[in-house]
């Protein structure tokens, strides 16, 4: 009878053994990126390419060294960056672009615990490459070449160049996703990157009128010159603006000043992810990388624009 007693025992306890193991086993294929719509997945692997941008540019502006120094397992195996090196920084600044690259490593985080994400691009950080995209935003070339990584000022207008683009994508990714985890962790990303574009803009902004040396442009023509060459590369319309603007153009049409960029409604202005690949490839072609992305952007939807681009070779 005792025998009997126990066996039923055993059996019991084995068959919840393997309800709870199989109930486990349910919780974690539904878990992650297996319960997110497959386009909410691409939508999300997407803006990977200009966090790693971001957390590459800004750790070694202000620390001297980057994801492979202090969060290699981020990575993902990918290469490392091209002519990425520490800036000439006071100590507000590079204080500031210390928290903004720690904030980065934590994007990038976030992301990759959401969905499969992908290895780090190949990135071009070189102050050639941030000087080609000066001398297209002013039709000729600057002399001397402009450098990044000189001072307060120049690193400042380099980080006007890509980060606020990241944050349009995030603008414009946010009604395409269908998931209540997708459109939190977008929500989330998006108010990190918009206070990061704030404090860069207003940091512009309180030298807005000062000469870049050694040359005769102003911070503010600077940021104009900029933002006109991403409207042009994204070909659709207006969506960015420099820190001056006519005051028609302005919040409200009443002001000149533009802190904060906006349309006529002061609301963030939008970008797809086809729009981004042309402005940070630099030729104002999703198929053609160059630029900051020697090879390419990675995920499928940079990755498709690629494949057409070898389709028509």
């Amino acid at each position: 009878m005792a025998l009997s007693t126990s066996a039923s025992s055993t059996t019991a306890l084995v068959t919840v053994f393997l309800l709870l193991l199989r109930l486990s086993s349910a919780l974690k294929q539904d878990s992650g990126s297996d319960k997110l719509p497959k386009s909410d997945i691409d939508l999300l692997e997407f803006p990977l390419n200009l966090e790693y941008f971001e957390a590459e540019f800004f750790s070694w502006g202000a620390l001297g060294g980057g994801l492979d120094t202090f969060a290699p397992n981020l990575t993902m195996g990918g290469p490392s960056p091209i002519g990425a090196r520490k800036a000439r920084l006071s100590p507000l600044i590079k204080d500031i672009i210390a928290q903004f690259a720690l904030q980065e490593f934590g994007h990038l985080r976030a992301i990759q615990k959401t969905v499969p994400g992908f290895p780090r691009p190949l990135l071009n950080l070189s102050a050639e490459s941030f000087a080609t995209v000066m001398n297209n935003a002013f039709e000729k070339p600057l002399q001397p070449s402009f450098d990044p990584y000189a001072n307060d000022i120049n690193y400042l207008l380099a980080s006007y160049v890509i980060p606020y683009v990241g944050l349009t994508g995030y603008v414009g990714a946010n009604p395409k996703l269908k998931s209540p985890t997708s459109k939190r962790l977008v929500a989330g990303l998006l108010g990190v990157e918009s206070g990061q574009d704030a404090v860069l803009r207003t940091l512009l902004y309180q030298r807005a009128f000062v000469k870049v040396y050694p040359y005769e442009f102003t911070v503010a023509e600077f940021t104009d010159r900029i933002s006109s060459l991403r409207n042009k590369l994204g070909k659709k319309g207006l969506k960015d603006e420099g820190l001056i603007v006519k005051p028609v153009q302005g919040a409200e049409g009443r002001i000149s000043g533009n802190v904060l960029a906006g349309d006529q409604d002061s609301l963030s202005f939008d970008r797809t992810p086809e729009e981004i690949l042309r402005i940070v490839y630099g030729s104002g072609n999703e198929n053609q990388p160059g630029g900051f992305y020697p090879k390419g952007g990675d995920g499928r939807i940079a990755k498709s624009h690629l494949r057409h681009q070898i389709r028509n070779f």
